[in-house]
């Protein structure tokens, strides 16, 4: 047998297998064996198995369904999903195509192919029929799939979440497994299959949308198939719950639901929150423009609990409908519009033009425009947001200009702050939001026009003309652009000029135009610089001719012409402009000349300069604009004369003058005759030529009389001779003016005086006359105010423009000497102008109002403060009397030196700060009396009576005692200086029975109760002599902490009631807790005891005071602590320990150095002792030191007080140990 399959081999596989296997084998050389020839063969046809032998590599079954499919694609294409397990029905399923459709006979069977046993050289012969083996017609050929590569997600297939009657909604995407069929089944715990809707999306994904309602609650199998075979986790088991949730309780958000922001063909997502919405599942379903609910797929995932995410693209411009349901119903605000945008970059587009300039546009303004560039952008539109100030949005629309360029317009309603937002593709461009600050409508006579307003070229300079016309400021220009650009200003002497500027690099410029730093009405103007070209030069251009000509014989009215000659300057645009002053455009026309040139012709309507722009390619040519004067046919009869001395009012000996305008006559030389009738003297004058055509002709009369006028104009005798007369002059140098500054404030009230007393009796004050004109030549309000001498005026103006101002004072039309003033005009303010006066800058008195006047005339605009500092706060009013003056008022509580600041725009008017002295004031209202001698029932016959007058409150001031009993006769009373404003008055009453008048006057006045009325009383039998003065007798507050003393003035011994010993005089006092206080009395050298105590608590002290058990006249005395000092400011030094030991000496240490009068007081008391512990304070230089022993175990509270207050963490409890 051996030998046969050696001859059947060699047969079979030396014959060529493929077309070409010979030829292939000769030209590489190789001799290689059949065996290795067909194992090559296999190789290239099956690359993906490792097949290296022809025994047990075949074992599975999948290697020969691999050949298969590779010599014929599609017949086998299922091979790579078999199971290696099922090898024998591998096997016969590709034998058995392959001999049906390849003509491969089974020369072994399915069983021998798996076999890893069978004989290598049968299978070699079975496999050499598959080289030359053909496809059969009507072969059933499959495309490949493999449903490994499918993939299926969503809430629908997750193992909890679906619930009865709700959706349950999951993807299936097939675009890996090739092409093939998909099958859903869904079965329930029934076993019966619930109705699934499956729909194919013909997305990209190649995607299914699958959804079914569960209608019991338990498990659910999700069966899906492709191609009829389970994909990878099929089947799916969920576990449906019962009960739905509620849709109302689910929120989505994010980019996809946005209103705008999605763009086509890009993929964008939102999630959904199910929290607190219960059990349920959410479904979205968006459709198109169309209304198509299957051309935009879904993708929906769970990312955590109660947490999705939907993903899906958008393949059409247009609005979208997002649907979110939850439980089969929308969620709040479900649907959301999605405007689905075209695919843009809104990095590409760029926006500028006038209307975007930072600062420039005003109120109305009509020119606010701006373009926006999207090429290269992509698709879109661009679209344009204003918000004005406080939120208005002004009209504004945009209109499309050409393929790529769009134009957009707003008018400003409000000047403010303004935001402008520019989008492409719903997206902010670059540099978005535009910030426009719009100014106030503005109107001007400056005009500016010419070619570098409006275009220009790289190394070509770019000119304008600005005309001004009268108007007057600082003009500025600035240019902002791609490049610096030096800029270059020639004024033409007549109110005008020419502007150049030297762009360096291409791009769009804005032009400023200034006057007094503020932008004329149409500026900034938007240049648009051009790239150098080199196929036309705008320098070579020539311009010839009368037409533009500075000075030459351009006449009003007369046709004048100049010639362009661009020959040697390429190829370009010739555009010529002719223009007023006034910017407004003169007509003119081309005519070609036979050389190629071209003749300009034009006519200057009025005798105005007017302007030549000749540009070419946009750009203007050297000397270009060209100003050009025009002068008038010489016509006499159009000259005009004006002024001073052709009205009334000349005066011999007095220089005048009056003007003459021949601008409207034509080019010509003036001369003027003037002659005395009487005498028929010629007078000279002097003509002074303004060189435009005007003139000022200067007179001084020397006699009064008729004069007569002549005028000759270029040759010819002016129609007009005026006669003038000239009355006999006043005496106007006798009128004096003063306080006229030679230099101002702008808008701040000033005055000067005028004083014609010296001028005489005969003089009619009405024919005083004054005129102010501000720069611009236009008169200003002034007040002509006569004072209480009638021969003195004040004149009052108020300048409202910065600059020379003139003024005019006339007597009878003849200026004063001096006139006119000249007063220049300064922007800001001065406060050296202002003054402040009167007595409550000099002196005041406590509690009385102080006023004093401030007056800021000709000091300019600025803010007015005023301050007052001194011993006391004083309330300050300000009350403005609307002249520029305010009158101010304050009152001053305290006695002392006091500082009054005044200044204006924050600097100190002169004397400022005024230095005030306060002096107390008299207040006998302040003025207490007290004492036995006046009060009723307590003054006894034979008995000294006494009483006190304090004035210490009631400010500077003699004190007056009048006293007379009822019989009408005086009695004599002893005043005494106790000190400190306290009076002791003592008198000796009558007889019992008389009623007694005390009349008591302070400064003058009666004080407080007075007069003051008593009746006599008989003499007690048991009253003691003794006296008490001092602080017990004389004063009824005293300042807690600080010693208070008294004296008690015993009868010597030997007279009668005396006691004869210091033990017989008793002294009781009583603190406001009740508590007795020890007092320290001493006799002192003049015989009286000195008693001395401490209200350490503020509060009502109970003074008895009795000698031999009887009380003293007055005893009992009631006496009030009062506060003093600043207790806040007292500080402890170092922190009490709360914990202390018993028997040991103890120190607390106090700073009072800043605490003002008053002395430091401390109370220590045991919670189980009633008495007071021992201390000492002792006080140095404001430092107070306090020892103290604890001798008993326990608690005590300690107090520590300045002045009779506590003072910060003076307080608190201590445990001994």
């Amino acid at each position: 047998m051996g030998l046969i399959w050696t001859l059947i081999l060699h047969y079979s596989i030396s014959l060529p297998m493929w077309e070409g296997d010979d030829s292939e084998n000769q030209a590489n050389g190789n001799n290689t064996t059949p065996k290795q020839r067909l194992m090559n063969w296999i190789h290239r046809l099956v690359p993906d198995l490792p097949i290296n032998n022809f025994t047990n590599d075949w074992t599975s079954g999948k290697a020969i369904g691999a050949l298969v499919d590779g010599v014929a694609p599609g017949l086998c294409p299922d091979w790579p999903m078999w199971d290696p397990k099922d090898a024998v029905q591998n096997a016969t399923e590709a034998m058995g195509l392959a001999d049906d459709w390849l003509d491969v006979r089974q020369l072994i069977r399915p069983e021998e192919m798996v076999n890893p046993n069978i004989d290598e050289q049968s299978m070699m012969t079975y496999l050499s029929q598959y080289p030359n083996a053909k496809l059969k017609q009507g072969a059933p050929l499959r495309p490949k799939t493999n449903p490994n590569r499918v993939r299926a997600y969503g809430p629908g297939i997750e193992p909890t979440g679906p619930v009865v009657g709700a959706p349950a909604n999951f993807t299936v995407e097939t675009f890996s497994a090739g092409k093939g069929t998909v099958d859903v089944a869904v079965v329930n715990p029934n076993g019966n299959s619930e109705k699934v809707d499956c729909r194919f999306n013909n997305d990209k994904n190649l995607t299914y949308s699958c959804s079914y309602v569960p209608k019991i609650e338990g498990p659910h199998k999700v069966y899906v198939k492709f191609c009829g075979r389970d994909i990878p986790k099929s089947p799916y088991e969920v576990l449906v719950d019962c009960q739905a949730g509620d849709p109302s309780k689910v929120t989505a958000s994010g980019p996809g639901i946005q209103p705008d922001g999605v763009t086509v063909n890009k993929q964008t997502y939102f999630e959904i929150s199910t929290k607190d919405a219960g059990k349920g599942v959410p479904e979205v379903i968006i459709l198109d423009p169309a209304n198509h609910k299957t051309s935009v797929a879904a993708k929906l995932r769970q990312l955590a609990q109660n947490q999705y995410r939907c993903e899906y693209t958008a393949n059409q411009v247009g609005l979208h409908s997002v649907n979110v349901f939850y439980n089969g119903q929308q969620i709040k605000n479900s649907p959301f519009g999605v405007r689905v945008a075209p695919v843009c970059d809104p990095k590409k587009v760029r926006a500028s033009g006038r209307g975007l300039q930072p600062v420039g546009v005003r109120v109305n303004d009509e020119d606010c425009t701006f373009r926006i560039y999207t090429e290269g952008a992509g698709e879109g539109i661009p679209e344009v947001k204003v918000f004005g100030p406080g939120g208005v949005i002004p009209e504004y629309s945009i209109r499309k200009v050409d393929g790529t360029t769009y134009e957009a317009q707003y008018i400003p309603l409000k000047e403010g702050r303004y935001k402008i937002l520019v989008l492409f593709g719903g997206v902010e461009i670059p540099k978005s939001p535009f910030e426009v600050k719009v100014g106030p409508q503005k109107h001007t006579s400056i005009v500016a026009y010419g070619p570098g307003l409006k275009s220009g070229m790289v190394g070509n300079p770019a000119s304008f003309v600005v005309e001004t016309n009268g108007e007057t400021g600082n003009l500025g220009f600035s240019i902002a652009g791609p490049s610096q650009a030096e800029i270059e200003c020639h004024d033409n002497g007549d109110g005008s000029a020419l502007v150049k500027y030297h762009p360096t690099a291409p791009g769009e410029y804005a032009v400023h135009i200034l006057c007094d730093n503020e932008d004329i009405p149409k500026s900034p103007y938007i240049a648009h610089i051009l790239p150098k070209v080199d196929d036309f030069h705008p320098e070579l251009v020539k311009v010839f001719g009368p037409g533009i000509e500075k000075n030459g014989s351009v006449i009003t009215n007369k046709p004048t012409e100049f010639t362009v000659d661009a020959s040697k300057a390429g190829d370009a645009p010739l555009e010529v402009k002719i223009n007023d002053v006034f910017a407004n455009t003169i007509q003119h026309k081309f005519m070609k000349n036979s050389d190629g040139t071209k003749k300009v012709m034009y006519t200057a309507p009025t005798a105005d300069p007017v302007t030549v722009e000749v540009n070419y390619g946009g750009v203007a040519i050297p000397g270009s604009p060209f100003r050009v004067n025009v002068s008038t046919p010489l016509d006499p009869s159009k000259v005009q004369f004006f002024g001073p001395w052709l009205e009334s009012g000349n005066r011999p000996n007095a220089a005048t003058h009056f003007n003459v305008d021949a601008r409207n006559a034509g080019n010509g030389l003036l001369e003027v005759n003037l002659v005395h009738e009487e005498t028929k003297q010629k007078v000279p004058v002097r003509i002074i030529d303004n060189d435009d055509n005007t003139y000022a002709v200067e007179v001084i009369p020397p006699l009064a009389g008729t004069y007569t006028t002549n005028l000759v104009y270029g040759g010819l005798k002016v129609p007009i001779a005026p006669k003038v007369t000239v009355n006999p002059a006043v005496d106007v140098s006798k009128i004096k003016v003063d306080g006229l500054e030679p230099s101002v404030i702008m808008n701040a009230p000033t005055d000067f005086m005028v004083d014609m007393s010296k001028v005489g009796d005969d003089v009619d004050k009405s024919k005083l006359s004054c005129n102010i004109f501000d720069p611009r030549g236009n008169e200003i309000p002034s007040k002509l105010v006569p004072s209480d001498n009638s021969d003195i005026f004040r004149i009052m103006y108020t300048p409202f423009e910065a600059g020379r101002h003139t003024i005019d004072l006339l007597y009878d039309n003849v200026p004063v000497p001096g006139s006119p003033f000249v007063v220049n005009v300064k922007s800001g303010c001065d406060p050296t102008r202002c003054r402040a006066y009167g007595p409550g800058l000099e002196h005041a008195l406590t509690d009385q109002s102080a006023t004093f006047t401030v007056e800021t005339r000709g000091a300019g605009a600025g803010g007015l403060s005023l301050a007052i500092e001194g011993p006391s706060e004083a309330k300050m009013s300000c009350t403005d009397n609307r002249d520029g003056s305010c009158d101010v008022e304050y009152v001053p509580t305290e006695p002392g030196e006091y500082d009054i600041t005044i200044r204006f725009a924050e600097k100190h008017i002169p004397g400022s700060p005024f230095k005030v002295i306060v002096n107390e004031s008299t207040r006998p209202e302040k003025v207490k009396v007290y004492g036995p001698g006046i009060e009723p029932g307590q003054v006894y016959e034979g008995l000294p009576a006494e009483f006190y007058i304090d004035c210490g409150q009631a400010g500077p001031g003699a004190v007056a005692v009048k006293l007379t009993s009822s019989d009408g006769s005086p009695i004599k009373v002893h005043v005494e200086d106790k000190g400190d404003g306290v009076y002791a008055v003592s008198y000796s009453p009558p007889k019992e029975g008389s009623v007694l008048t005390a009349k008591v006057r302070f400064a003058d006045q009666d004080v407080s109760c007075s007069p003051f009325v008593m009746t006599v009383q008989p003499a007690p039998a048991d009253a003691s002599p003794f006296k008490v003065y001092g602080d017990a007798a004389t004063k009824k507050n005293l300042p807690a902490s600080l010693p208070a003393k008294f004296q008690i003035d015993a009868p010597k011994k030997g007279t009668p009631g005396s006691t004869g010993a210091k033990e017989d005089i008793n002294v009781s006092i009583k603190g406001p807790d009740g508590k007795s206080l020890v007092p320290k009395m001493e006799q002192v050298e003049d015989g009286t005891y000195a008693v001395t105590f401490v209200p350490d608590e503020c509060g009502p002290y109970n003074v008895s005071i009795k000698c031999g058990g009887k009380d003293v006249v007055g005893s009992p005395f009631l006496l009030q602590a009062i506060p003093t000092g600043e207790a806040e400011k007292v500080k402890l030094l170092e922190a009490i320990p709360t914990n202390q030991e018993y028997g040991k000496k103890n120190h607390v240490a106090v700073d009072a150095r800043e605490a003002g009068t008053g002395a430091v007081t401390c109370k220590i008391v045991s919670h189980s002792e009633a008495g007071d512990v021992d201390l000492e304070v002792i006080e140095k230089d404001g430092f107070f030191d306090i020892f103290y022993t604890l001798k008993d175990p326990g608690d005590y509270d300690l107090d520590i007080k300045f002045g009779g207050q506590h003072i910060p963490n003076g307080t608190f409890t201590i445990k001994v140990d």
